[in-house]
């Protein structure tokens, strides 16, 4: 019977500390089990630069979404973004792509417009900045053309 309860123990920790693991793994892969709560906007961009999903959105430096895909649309990129529910996105706002540091990831920055109309869900930031292309900077200086 001692035998019995020992291994009942360890089968309930074994299966605590795989649950632990799961819950951890999706707490920092930023991913959303249950769906995303809030409304979708989309950017179009002439290039997206290696922008990825799940990369953030911020607002004034402060993460307030996610990039839920990026796709091709008319030789185009079109990136959607989910934001949460209270952060009002204005008409003529203005959505950038941006790097961490020199190499770091990229993100979505959004500088807010003046406008009293806001975007709705479902609509399209429509001034864009596309990522600056390191690669082609330095080459254009090297070859003298800056």
């Amino acid at each position: 019977m001692k035998k019995f309860d020992l291994e009942l123990a360890v089968g309930v920790f074994m299966i605590i500390g795989i649950i632990c693991l799961g819950y951890l793994s999706i707490k920092l892969g930023k991913m959303e089990v249950f769906g995303d709560k809030g409304y979708e906007i989309q950017a179009i961009f002439s290039n997206s630069g290696g922008l990825k999903s799940g990369s953030s959105v911020v607002i004034a430096g402060v993460e307030v979404g996610r990039v839920k895909r990026v796709a091709l649309d008319d030789y185009q990129a079109k990136v959607v973004l989910n934001l949460p529910l209270n952060v009002k996105i204005q008409e003529d706002a203005i959505a950038s792509i941006k790097t961490k540091g020199l190499i770091g990831e990229k993100y979505v920055e959004i500088t807010p417009g003046g406008a009293d109309e806001l975007i709705e869900p479902g609509g399209r930031i429509r001034d864009t900045q596309s990522a600056i292309d390191f690669e082609e900077i330095i080459s254009n200086y090297v070859f003298g053309k800056i």
